[in-house]
């Protein structure tokens, strides 16, 4: 957090913002308006259904077939077999649902993803994007959506299966109106031009 209190001394806040403390250029912390986080989300938990049963149906499986091979290259099948399922069926799974999440702040939309190569999106409300909502079968059964936030001419933000896509795309619309500037107008009886 930057102390906004810190004078001209210590040649912090002049460097960054180009002004000493106490003149009207320089911020104080009333002006600056807080970012404040307003929803965490991820995608929706029936993308770990399949995940989960595999979870539970697994042991069972491994179970009877080391019973069925307690020796020999089929034991080493079955277990090599149930790791690799346990790996890329189970655990990838969930951790590429862990590693993708979408946060909602007062300022803007920001979408994190990825393992080793970190991907950061971000897209600002007071720039205004168009909201769009796409829903299939499952999706409308269990109450989410995806939701596309296309802004401008930039590529779209696609949050995949987001719960409550309703509140979302609501809330989504009261922070774009909310961070809207407009400019105004000079009134005609002020006589400038």
């Amino acid at each position: 957090m930057v102390d906004y209190t810190r004078g001209p001394e210590t040649g912090d806040a002049t460097q960054i913002l180009g002004s000493a403390a106490g003149s009207s250029a320089y911020p104080t912390p009333s002006s600056v308006p807080t970012e404040r986080v307003v929803a965490r989300l991820r995608r929706h938990g029936s993308f770990l259904i399949l995940p989960s049963l595999l979870f539970i149906a697994l042991p069972a499986a491994v179970t009877y077939g080391v019973s069925r091979f307690p020796t020999g290259p089929e034991f080493w099948m079955v277990t090599g077999g149930a790791a690799a399922v346990f790996l890329f069926l189970v655990l990838w799974p969930y951790l590429v649902w862990l590693n993708r999440r979408t946060t909602i702040t007062t300022r803007r939309v920001v979408m994190h993803r990825g393992f080793l190569v970190r991907e950061r999106r971000e897209v600002f409300h007071s720039r205004g994007y168009e909201i769009a909502t796409r829903r299939g079968p499952l999706q409308l059964a269990s109450g989410s959506a995806t939701i596309l936030l296309t802004p401008g001419t930039d590529r779209p933000l696609v949050l995949v299966a987001i719960p409550g896509a309703r509140q979302v795309v609501e809330t989504l619309h009261h922070l774009i109106e909310v961070n809207q500037v407009v400019p105004s107008l000079p009134s005609r009886d002020s006589g400038t031009l």
